[in-house]
């Protein structure tokens, strides 16, 4: 036997069949939670001081530029950044070192190529680009900029997904959500020091991204020599599955392709039907709203590929058990973002983007709903991935796809920015609905749990409680806030038995007072 893979089978073989893998999952993510909650607070500040420094045409033409490079940057990885969470911890987990080296070059491959073709693409032909926003050149120019973000964030992905195949959460903590928070700030506050321009901005992020993508590469060796996955890498023989990945794969981009046309093409037809005044009312508050997810992405990195490794053991059950423990944790930890971008939507927007972002208040608190609803009820697309069921979520992403298209169609040009945000809003919902229909009627996993039935009863009472005390009281945004935050500690506190904090997180219980804030007893 090679003596160079001892260490890690030595590894292997001490950990317990029996580990609760809900459990590690969930301790796993804790670590890029408390990282999520770090960058959140820097990417609003950082948007926040953008917002308020751009004159609201500077703020819609990168806003546009932003969304037609988005667009390029789903395309470019070809699904792949996705999938490699479910392939690589198979491979790994079957030790098919092959395979696994394969699926990384295949991947790199894809997007270097890709990057290369769109690039050319902008390049050669920026008149077409040109059509699509109304008398407005400056999106245009800025895009030649901001394209070459296209190749940095698909390789950015690509790194962020294999740390988390290899259950490696330090890293992504690092680089995703201390680096790269705080290069943007920087780029942000060298903006308005000098007095610069949205193209100074364009270029600094351009800068910001390069050096995170430098610093994740050199991270990912160093992790591969640590896992003793080295001694494994042969170029010669190395089997690239680009069959089995890419039958996979390209169904599933239907997924990237529906996420894009639900948050670009309202942007795009906003600046084809109006101007890029009416794109900055609509893009400000985008990424208040999206902090709705901001803990459903930091549980997402570890959910996959312990999902992947328990469909690879045919624990159907276990794989439920994950499922709904991480469902609850999600709307639980999520409440607070949702009782700010929902019911507190008007004092929010005010007080982030001031008077002239009044308007957007209508659009923070639907699509807030919107994204909560998706948050607590869980991985249910992810789920459906990981087991397989493919064309079920092909076919309801065109779908939604065509939803979203008709639904602009119908109301971006007579109602602007509220017609992209009831059409988008709209979409998300059904599509949701329509993933948790697929885990019951095709995957065979409950539905719904009804044992953490009174913890969403309790979660809409507080939202919809808060979202009507403005309209039949006189209440100081200040004090809304301060009940906001009471409100989520009384749901962490009354919900703690069906989070099962002792054994899930029995660390908290070593902490001061803890045991008393969560109502949890000391066990001797």
């Amino acid at each position: 036997m090679d003596e160079t893979v001892n260490p890690v089978e030595r590894k292997r073989k001490r950990k317990s069949p029996k580990k609760d893998d809900s459990t590690k999952q969930i301790r796993g993510s804790s670590l890029l939670l408390l990282g999520k909650f770090l960058s959140i607070g820097i990417n609003l500040a950082t948007q926040v001081m953008m917002v308020r420094y751009l004159s609201k045409a500077d703020f819609g033409a990168w806003g546009y530029a932003l969304a037609i490079v988005t667009f390029f940057q789903t395309i470019c990885t070809l699904g792949l950044a996705r999938s490699q969470t479910r392939f690589i911890p198979i491979y790994h987990e079957k030790e098919e070192y092959d395979k696994l080296f394969g699926t990384i070059a295949l991947i790199i491959i894809t997007i270097v190529s890709t990057s290369i073709l769109i690039i050319s693409a902008i390049f050669l032909a920026p008149e077409l680009i040109a059509k699509l926003i109304s008398g407005d050149s400056q999106p245009v120019s800025l895009l030649f900029i901001m394209v070459f973000l296209v190749p940095v964030d698909g390789i950015d992905r690509a790194m962020e997904g294999m740390f988390a195949s290899f259950v490696n959460p330090k890293a992504i903590f690092f680089r995703k959500y201390i680096l790269a928070p705080v290069l943007r700030l920087g780029v942000v506050v060298l903006l308005i020091l000098m007095g610069s321009t949205v193209f100074f901005l364009a270029y600094g992020y351009l800068a910001a991204s390069i050096i995170g993508v430098l610093i994740y590469i050199v991270s990912f060796y160093f992790m591969l020599k640590k896992e003793g996955l080295l001694p494994h890498l042969d170029l010669r023989n190395i089997n690239i599955p680009a069959k089995e990945i890419f039958a996979f794969t390209i169904p599933l981009m239907t997924s990237d392709l529906l996420s894009v046309i639900m948050h670009t093409s309202d942007t795009l037809m906003l600046g084809y039907f109006h101007d890029t005044v009416g794109i900055a009312s609509y893009q400000a508050i985008l990424p208040a709203v999206r902090i709705n997810k901001m803990v459903m992405t930091s549980f997402a990195f570890l959910f996959t590929p312990l999902a992947a490794r328990l469909f690879a053991k045919n624990d159907t059950e276990g794989i439920n058990d994950l499922y709904w423990r991480t469902a609850i944790w999600l709307a639980v930890l999520t409440f607070p973002m949702f009782a700010l971008t929902f019911s507190l939507a008007e004092p929010v927007t005010l007080s982030l983007y001031g008077e002239r972002y009044a308007d957007s208040w209508v659009f923070l608190s639907m699509l807030g709903f919107a994204y909560y609803f998706n948050a607590a009820l869980g991985f249910n697309g992810m789920t459906l991935k990981v087991i397989g069921k493919v064309r079920y979520i092909m076919y309801i992403n065109l779908a939604a796809a065509v939803i979203n298209i008709i639904g602009n169609l119908a109301l971006i040009p007579p109602y602007g920015a509220l017609g992209a945000t009831i059409s988008t809003a709209g979409t998300m919902i059904v599509h949701n609905i329509l993933k948790q229909a697929g885990l019951k009627y095709l995957g065979g996993l409950r539905i719904f749990d009804m044992k953490y039935l009174s913890v969403y009863f309790l979660i809409l009472g507080f939202g919809l409680g808060l979202f009507l005390m403005p309209l039949l009281f006189d209440i100081h945004p200040y004090i809304q806030f301060a009940i906001a935050g009471l409100l989520s500690f009384a749901v962490l506190r009354l919900c703690q038995e069906k989070l099962d904090v002792e054994a899930t997180f029995p660390e908290l219980l070593r902490l001061p007072f803890m045991d008393k804030i969560l109502g949890v007893k000391r066990k001797s």
